[in-house]
């Protein structure tokens, strides 16, 4: 790797500059990161036709579309400020979260969008007629393994209740002695499992067996220190060990003792029994078993969340976020608040305070969540692992988690745990997720147990979807990735050690991933950020690559797009997340040299603006290197030119495998993916502007593939997510309802707080399947069995990243002569072997696909329980 040696700005700026952004940029990390939505709203509810549809958007932009003497107020370089008395742009405002495109505010659709009305209404007419095609056979899921009375290995004992009978002298634990002679005089520990194999046993008295001065004893706290690992002797008999400390034995003087050796007296036989106190934690109240394929190769249902961060607790050096998806303790420690943690004593609570947007908020979360999760509360977890596992239970069957960090925001914050390099947050946080996979597997029985399931192929993926889990694909975004920054033009990175980097993540297990994210490096430029926040951003972007972002005059100027609009002059950003809350407990005599220097930010042309800075010759070469490696690109958060020049490689080379997961594209990118055999996910945003981010989809759907949407989450992002429906009240979600496979979802219940859509909204993520929910109180099941359909077609367009030719019935020229299937396909080859060379099946049920062929005909395939072939027929 080359290094680039940068220049020492001057010491009184770049010291001014360093604590400015630390407070004022760093702490309005609540829109900087992936929250920061547009101004104006996208489509409505709209009208159903395409041709009306199109009209809608033709109107708004007659009605919106302001040019110098209309009234609007520009500023000394032509680009336009907010109407006079205008209130501030709020960048968690819910009318601005909800536009097709988070990367270029919407004012008008014909002017872009490449689709014809006739053309939507083919596309329409497609979608239609997918839907109208024979179910998707299902079952329910097997559930989790037996638990006998006497355990059968050492993940058994997972959230049961059970007796410890030494098989020496035959003695019951009870308390620290073992003077029981039964099972019913015996004291009931809950086996909380930690990880696999390692549990917490928690009394009826809220206390945890562990271990003082060589005798067993009682803590009032979970910790290592009570941690206890469980090994198998034999049939039933099984031994218990802190480690670095001893084994659980029984001793006839000293009652239950922990001895540093094995021996016959530390081996014991747990019975299942009653009388324990359950651990406390989070309920899912989902009723029902799962849905699963009737094979593992069959097409899918669920639903797709394309974007979301689970591992954001590590990112920004790890003490920013509140809160942690899992923890080996249980709840009270993952979600207990933020008290004394990542926030200083001097601003914390205060902090805490604005942060929830009301006074008197309550920082502690479990067990009454006053004030948080809730749509806004964007520092704050919103991915605990229940919460995740109503969502898998209620329908959901893929996730795409990316790993994420800013290493600017990260090195000026001031406290911190984790390094603020990018590609070494990207490292622990793919480590995080499979602890979490065995956390989760230790909870439902053992290895391979669980229902996160973490995935590296499309082959893989249907098969867990199939198993009724949740496939969970690894991707990347970061604002410099493989070290790839750009400062005064040099680039530190090479074709090789981009390479090397690439191989390296796939060795991770990551899949899809985006170039860039808040600034410019050594690969593309951004679409940046707008108003207070650009200001800020593009202050960062400045300590990043030693330059603001080079936006100009769009050519062709065009009112949808176009990167985020810039703003000349730089107001203090009173309101502004973190910022304003220091604003609001800081002393004067501190804020005033931090607020006297700012750092000094360009002119701009007149908007709309577009960044300069496109796709290098670096950037081109990772994205062929993405493609040779079969990843999925994603180029949401690219400058409108670095995006069209990805496109442009990506099309050179016939790539299909391109994914936009979060509405950081422009609306001419997304019927563009569409038509090179991509897949697209809105932003989750409020129910009501999804509904109308659906609709207009639907006017861009390929017909020569299968069709289904996602959604973006982007939780723990730092994205805002879906409100209240205003109109609730009137037309509300009722409980329970019914997912995916007939099971009943009730209102979530955390410790003490009951959650409803229709108040709270999406304040965690186990209330997507509410939301969901929601979508169909509104739109009807057209907009629900569309979501369904979602992971089939991202696994497609992953199947097509492979080389995997799409569906012949719908690409005439791909069909074959029946005797091409009879004579190329051989019994025995796996399912996948028949996709590689027969192309991608029009219908794949049960154990048979199907494929349209020349002359009209129609040739089966089939398939044995194991995905072997066994008969080919047409």
């Amino acid at each position: 790797m080359r290094s680039v040696v940068r220049p020492a700005a001057r010491p009184t700026l770049r010291l001014a500059v360093a604590v400015w952004v630390a407070s004022a940029l760093v702490g309005s990390v609540l829109v900087l990161n992936h929250g920061d939505q547009p101004a104006g709203s996208g489509p409505g509810s709209g009208a159903p036709g395409a041709d009306e549809l199109k009209k809608s958007y033709s109107a708004t932009a007659a009605n919106t579309t302001k040019k110098p003497g209309d009234g609007t107020v520009f500023n000394a370089d032509g680009t336009h400020a907010h109407d006079p008395g205008s209130p501030p742009h709020d960048d968690n405002d819910p009318k601005t979260k909800n536009a097709i495109s988070r990367s270029a505010t919407t004012a008008d659709a014909d002017t872009v969008d490449p689709t014809t009305p006739a053309a939507a209404r083919v596309h329409e007419s497609s979608v239609a007629a997918q839907r109208a095609e024979r179910p998707v056979p299902l079952r329910a899921a097997a559930g989790d393994p037996a638990q006998p009375s006497v355990p059968t290995d050492r993940y058994n004992f997972y959230n049961s209740c059970y007796g410890l009978q030494n098989t020496g002298n035959g003695r019951w634990l009870a308390g620290t002695g073992m003077a029981a002679t039964s099972a019913a005089a015996s004291t009931p520990l809950y086996f909380k499992p930690t990880a696999l194999g390692t549990y917490l046993l928690y009394a009826p008295d809220g206390t945890y067996l562990g271990a003082k001065s060589g005798k067993a004893a009682y803590a009032t706290q979970p910790g290592a220190a009570v941690n206890w690992t469980v090994t198998q002797v034999g049939t039933g008999v099984f031994r218990l060990s802190l480690p670095g400390v001893g084994y659980l034995a029984s001793d006839t003087a000293l009652g239950a003792v922990v001895v540093g050796s094995p021996s016959s007296r530390t081996q014991f036989r747990p019975l299942k029994r009653t009388g324990c106190k359950t651990f406390p934690e989070i309920t899912t109240n989902v009723v029902g078993r799962p849905a699963a394929g009737v094979s593992s190769f069959q097409e899918t249902r669920g639903y797709i969340d394309a974007h979301t961060h689970g591992m954001a607790f590590e990112f920004l050096g790890g003490d920013l976020h509140c809160g942690r998806p899992w923890s080996p303790w249980g709840v009270t420690v993952a979600l207990k608040g933020c008290q004394n943690d990542g926030l200083n004593s001097v601003t914390g609570a205060a902090v805490e305070t604005f942060l929830s947007g009301k006074p008197g908020a309550d920082p502690v979360g479990w067990p009454t969540f006053k004030s948080w999760p809730a749509p806004n509360a964007l520092l704050h977890e919103g991915t605990y692992y229940k919460w995740m596992e109503r969502s898998w239970q209620a329908g959901q069957r893929l996730l795409v988690n990316l790993l994420v960090e800013n290493n600017q925001l990260c090195t000026l914050y001031p406290i911190k745990r984790n390094s603020c390099d990018d590609m070494t947050s990207i490292r622990l946080q793919a480590k995080d997720m499979h602890l979490m996979q065995s956390y989760v597997d230790a909870q439902h029985g053992g290895p391979g147990r669980g229902w996160y399931r973490i995935v590296t192929t499309p082959v893989q993926a249907r098969q867990v979807i199939n198993a009724g889990k949740l496939a969970v694909v690894t991707g990347i975004e970061t604002s410099v990735i493989f070290g790839c920054h750009l400062y005064l033009g040099n680039p530190t990175c090479t074709t090789g050690s981009i390479d090397k980097q690439l191989d390296e993540v796939q060795r991770l297990g990551v899949v899809q991933m985006e170039l860039v994210n808040k600034f410019d490096n050594a690969l593309a430029g951004v679409a940046g950020d707008e108003g207070q926040t650009g200001m800020l951003v593009n202050a960062a972007n400045m300590l990043e690559t030693g330059s603001a972002w080079k936006m100009s005059t769009c050519a062709p100027n065009d009112p949808e797009v176009h990167d985020k609009d810039q703003t000349l002059s730089v107001p203090v950003p009173s309101q502004d997340g973190l910022f304003g809350a220091l604003l609001s407990v800081l002393p004067g005599n501190i804020l005033a040299p931090i607020l006297n220097v700012l750092p000094a930010l360009p002119v701009y042309p007149a908007q709309h603006h577009c960044n300069s800075l496109g796709l290098t010759q670096l950037g081109a070469y990772t994205v062929q290197g993405m493609v040779k490696r079969k990843m999925l690109f994603d180029p949401d958060h690219m400058s409108v030119k670095a995006r069209k020049q990805a496109l442009a490689v990506t099309e050179a080379m016939r790539y299909p495998g391109v994914v936009s997961s979060h509405s950081w594209s422009t609306p001419d990118a997304y019927p563009r993916i569409l038509q090179d055999k991509g897949f697209v996910a809105p932003y989750a945003g409020d129910s009501t502007g999804f509904v109308g981010k659906w609709k207009r989809m639907l006017t861009w759907a390929n017909p020569r593939i299968y069709w289904g949407i996602g959604y973006g989450a982007d939780i723990n992002g730092l994205g805002a997510q879906g409100n209240p429906r205003p109109n609730a009240a009137a037309n509300p979600v009722r409980y329970p309802f019914t997912g995916l496979g007939g099971v009943k979802v009730y209102q979530q219940v955390s410790g003490s707080r009951v959650f409803d859509i229709n108040k709270d909204g999406v304040a965690h993520y186990g209330l997507y399947p509410d939301w969901v929910e929601d979508l169909r109180v509104q739109a009807g099941s057209k907009i629900v069995s569309d979501l369904q359909r979602g992971p089939e077609a991202y696994l497609q367009t992953w199947e097509r990243a492979y080389g995997v030719k799409p569906d012949a019935c719908t690409n005439p020229s791909l069909r074959r002569y029946p005797s091409f299937f009879r004579t190329k396909l051989r019994k025995g080859a796996t399912w996948w072997t028949v996709v590689q060379k027969a192309g991608q099946p029009h219908r794949r049920l049960d154990k048979q696909f199907t494929y349209c062929a020349k002359r009209g005909k129609t040739v089966t395939v089939r398939f044995n329980a194991r995905g072997r072939l066994v008969a080919v027929k047409g």
